[in-house]
């Protein structure tokens, strides 16, 4: 008797579907499996590739299945898509993720610990806070704006309206339970900047105690928060073939519209880790205003682009630029050696 040498396993809350094939291809079985049953069946299964959409709580069973002895492999959700035959269901989504896997060009996503996952969440839980922070900014000089004044911009300047809600002026023109809910606004905003500024700390120190992190921070715009969600989200430098590849893989290049041997590009692609990019195009940026208010190293690509390109233009291509400099010191295990000045 055949025994299943792939198979396509579709996770969920409490139902799964497992799709097995043979080494032809053939299906043996089209399973459904009761989230209590899972590793029950699969520790009755003699070791094979295990395939899954890389989704949320991927990563657990697929630690819970390589500890049965099973080779795991993670898809990209959007790669197992055009397996899909018309309609969808959880069985022929298993057929689906089957019939990727079995595919000799498919692309997988490496396996994260349980540690990788938890610096991860130290760094997604900062960044939960700070849009809480933002929103509640947004609602404090929203609502401020209905009685008649207009609060400067940033958190600092929201800062001081604690202190100027209690004046006689700002006091006297609030009705008492606008006051009550602007207080209770401002006492929610000082405890979000004092977990975030705890979680600030944290970051730094784990930055610090982390040699990735450590070699990362040498780049010029890339600092603790940066630095520590690359170690934890990125996948490993080698899974690229080149750092043009990371880039790519960042959302960092342009989108390819091209035929009949015509090459068109078109703007950014946007196809990838959301957060890295934001990370990296934030850090681009403030490496560009820097150079536009003190002046770019005299020959250096940065001046030669800022003379001849819009600035917003000049950030994305830094960031690009940036993508491609972590993928080579994480490959050759360095630190950033700033380039040599073009002579004139």
């Amino acid at each position: 008797m055949s025994k299943a040498i792939t198979i396509g396993l579709d996770i969920a809350k409490h139902v799964f579907h497992a799709h097995g094939v043979d080494e032809r291809g053939l299906t043996l079985f089209s399973k459904r499996i009761s989230r209590g049953k899972v590793l029950e069946f699969f520790a009755a299964q003699p070791r094979c590739t295990v395939a899954l959409e890389a989704c949320g709580g991927a990563h657990h069973w697929a630690r819970q299945l390589i500890q049965l002895g099973h080779e795991v492999r993670l898809i990209p959700p959007a790669y197992v898509k055009p397996f899909v035959k018309r309609q969808k269901n959880d069985a022929i989504d298993a057929e689906a993720i089957c019939e990727a896997a079995q595919r000799p060009s498919m692309r997988f996503v490496a396996v994260k610990s349980e540690e990788q996952q938890a610096a991860g969440l130290v760094f997604r839980t900062r960044d939960l806070l700070v849009r809480q922070r933002t929103q509640l900014i947004n609602a404090v000089r929203g609502h401020l704006t209905e009685y008649g004044w207009v609060a400067p911009k940033g958190p600092s300047h929201v800062a001081m309206l604690g202190g100027l809600i209690e004046e006689e002026e700002m006091a006297n023109s609030l009705p008492e339970a606008a006051r009550a809910m602007f207080r209770l606004m401002l006492d929610q905003l000082a405890g979000l900047n004092g977990k975030i500024t705890d979680l600030d700390k944290e970051i730094a120190q784990r930055a610090r105690q982390d040699e990735v992190s450590r070699r990362l921070m040498t780049i010029p715009g890339i600092g603790p928060i940066s630095a520590t969600a690359i170690a934890a989200l990125a996948p490993p430098a080698e899974t690229f073939t080149k750092g043009r590849d990371f880039a790519a893989w960042l959302g960092l290049t342009p989108v390819q519209r091209s035929t009949g041997g015509k090459q068109k590009l078109g703007g950014t692609s946007k196809m990838g880790e959301r957060t890295l990019r934001r990370l990296l195009i934030i850090g681009s940026s403030a490496v560009v205003q820097q150079a536009s208010k003190r002046g770019a190293p005299r020959g250096s690509w940065l001046e030669q682009m800022l003379a001849r390109k819009p600035r917003m233009l000049v950030t994305v291509a830094l960031a690009n630029k940036m993508a491609r400099i972590v993928w080579a010191l994480l490959v050759k295990r360095e630190n950033y050696r700033a380039p040599a000045a073009a002579r004139a």
